[in-house]
């Protein structure tokens, strides 16, 4: 469940840490702002994280309209675009904007795209009311202090039919287990905080909830969504140190790991839990188990 200790953290603190450094605005040494550049950021996002396109699925919404909660730099918005989609694409950080919008320009693609900055616990001040095919937000809404104000702003954006794609942290992930050995030395009783200050690549990010698959599901019906897919993916296997040099070297114990026994891990062990889901009816419906 949300953690109620991030609920007065300041929506400033969190603007400004996206603003400090945007996610994966170091994955290419290309000059910022070329198509090399942005080339090599979409590359290097999708070989790190390969379940991005197959639970996105980005052709399936050609001619089709997306909201997208927390946009980032832009890859994931370029991909729907570039794969027929009219997208609006929101964050709340000035500076992931600025590059998302020059990305835009340099694939041509600024007529398929509306950007708007916003808070998106206040999404209905900022977009008319209108609904979208799919609402799809990967990796955004636990960084914020009342993610379920967020859901009941995508709500609002949705008709019946509508598709929610959300990619929130899961709790029983080997990377919390890494952060909790390596940081703080297992001081259970703080996880929220100690996860939070290790969640990102930057250290010190203010808030990021994490959800257990069950928790997860029951964050989503408890704000009116009835969960049709849920799946836990991605563990981090490289190395961090040549990592940083562009360089994929697999880490102990990942790279004596037979590819199928690794998967099977992943599953059940990785960072991102993965949600699908749809409005729920006037009897709660609840989608299967995950």
């Amino acid at each position: 469940m949300s953690s109620p200790s991030f609920q007065s953290v300041p929506l400033q603190d969190v603007r400004d840490y996206w603003n400090r450094r945007p996610c994966n605005v170091r994955h290419s040494p290309k000059p910022v702002g070329s198509r090399a550049y942005f080339d090599e950021v979409e590359a290097r996002k999708y070989l790190v994280e390969p379940h991005i396109p197959s639970f996105a699925q980005f052709e399936r919404w050609a001619g089709k309209r997306v909201l997208e909660i927390g946009c980032g730099i832009g890859t994931d918005t370029i991909s729907f675009a570039r794969a027929g989609a009219a997208v609006t694409a929101v964050d709340l950080s000035e500076q992931s904007l600025d590059l998302a919008r020059r990305r835009a320009a340099v694939y041509g693609l600024e007529d398929r795209i509306r950007f708007v900055q916003a808070d998106a616990e206040q999404l209905a001040d900022a977009l008319p009311a209108e609904p979208y095919d799919l609402v799809y937000t990967f990796g955004v809404i636990h960084h914020t202090p009342h993610p379920g104000r967020i859901l009941d702003q995508a709500r609002q954006c949705m008709r019946p039919g509508s598709e929610l794609k959300v990619m929130v942290y899961h709790r029983r992930a080997w990377k919390v287990l890494q952060i909790l050995f390596t940081q703080e030395r297992w001081r259970i009783g703080d996880i929220e905080r100690i996860v939070a200050q290790h969640s990102e690549a930057q250290t010190g990010c203010p808030i990021t909830h994490i959800y257990t698959r069950a928790g997860g599901r029951r964050f989503l019906e408890d704000h009116g969504f009835a969960v049709s897919d849920l799946s836990v993916e991605h563990i981090f296997s490289y190395a961090i140190k040549p990592y940083k040099q562009y360089r994929y070297v697999r880490q102990w114990p990942w790279r004596v790991t037979p590819a199928p026994i690794f998967r099977r891990l992943e599953h059940r062990f990785g960072w991102h839990l993965c949600m699908t889901a749809k409005l729920g009816n006037d009897e709660g419906t609840k989608g299967p188990s995950g």
